[in-house]
């Protein structure tokens, strides 16, 4: 029973068949803009048993990675501020709003908790610490960005949820009413709660937690709050998407944009750093934060490359980066945090 509470959900026959009618869903899965495939068997075994033989010891860090306690119940500004907690999940404060992102606070990105395991350092937050969380935005259903202990903790914390489509369906199977849940296609805008406004939009990925892949769909999203828009990225390749979403809905104040856990097999789902730099400029970003590094290995790559190569292709560009500890609180307009906690092998 546990094993299927993890696997969650995938949408129902009927779901599915309203699905039919959309152009990005097509012969019973969800597709990627420009016709660009991939799926886990497409990668070359040969180069990823090489790629596992030959990986570096320092894929993991060699001591436990600094983090900051911030007191997430008492805001120090009512201005958008973000708290990383390494990877892929942070929460967005302003206003008095909490906006939770892709939250996996259990220590592990799986299936079962003793593979992918956190780093020390990088699980130094849980659902304890935080506040009441006016709206949950989840960008895919990959276990590093949907994990059932995490969500299952959150719900009477959680005041609303917002999904691409199909993803829902894990919540609610996981106890979520069915009037907390909003599912948005590619270019659909929700206001979940008054003043977040949430608009999906492309991403060059692949969703599924079973054998059964792309049944649901995988997202970026456009927040706007007041006068500020933000660009939550996902996990995406890069590709020709980034600059028609920022033709469209730039530019950004920030883009929070994957950073990490790359590898040429994977490379049409998963940006190099280089390519993470290009995509906040052709965003229109006024300033970019990496995530999706720092708290699990899932490449084999050295564990802080990813941040080292993406500073220097966006410093050659004129690209200003914010780098924040591990929560550590980052308002912005304020002045991007550059010190290098992660200069240690």
């Amino acid at each position: 029973m546990y094993m299927l509470h993890v696997f969650g959900k995938n949408p129902s026959s009927a779901i599915q068949r309203h699905f039919t009618r959309l152009a990005n869903y097509q012969n019973g899965r969800f597709q990627n803009l420009g016709g660009v495939k991939f799926s886990p068997g497409e990668a070359p075994m040969g180069k990823m048993l090489l790629d596992f033989l030959r990986k570096p010891r320092t894929v993991t860090p060699s001591r436990p990675l600094p983090s900051v306690q911030t007191d997430l119940h008492h805001p120090a500004t009512e201005q958008p501020t973000i708290i990383w907690f390494g990877h892929s999940s942070y929460l967005i404060q302003a206003r008095g709003l909490n906006i939770l992102v892709d939250p996996v606070f259990s220590g592990a990105a799986s299936p079962v908790s003793f593979a992918v395991k956190a780093y020390a350092g990088a699980d130094a937050y849980t659902v304890a610490d935080l506040p009441p969380i006016d709206v949950l935005v989840l960008t895919h259903d990959h276990y590093d960005h949907l994990d059932y202990t995490t969500v299952a903790e959150l719900r009477p914390k959680v005041q609303h949820v917002v999904t691409p489509l199909g993803v829902s369906g894990h919540l609610w199977a996981w106890g979520y009413a069915p009037e907390q849940l909003t599912e948005l296609n590619w270019h659909e805008t929700a206001e979940p709660v008054p003043g977040v406004q949430l608009t999906a939009t492309p991403a060059q990925h692949m969703s599924g937690r079973s054998l059964a892949p792309q049944r649901t769909l995988w997202a970026s999203y456009v927040l706007q709050l007041d006068d500020y828009r933000l660009f939550l990225g996902g996990d995406s390749g890069y590709g020709p998407h980034f600059r028609a979403i920022g033709e469209q809905y730039g530019p950004f104040d920030v883009a929070l944009l994957e950073n990490g856990q790359y590898n040429l097999s994977w490379h049409a789902i998963h940006c190099l750093p280089e390519e993470t730099a290009q995509a906040a400029q052709d965003l229109g970003a006024r300033l970019l934060l990496p995530v999706h590094w720092a708290k699990f290995t899932l490449a084999y790559h050295p564990w802080n490359e990813p941040i080292q190569l993406v500073l220097t292709a966006a410093d050659a560009a004129g690209l200003p980066v914010t780098v924040p500890r591990i929560g550590e609180a980052y308002t912005l307009g304020t002045p991007p945090k550059r010190e290098a906690w992660w200069a240690f092998e």
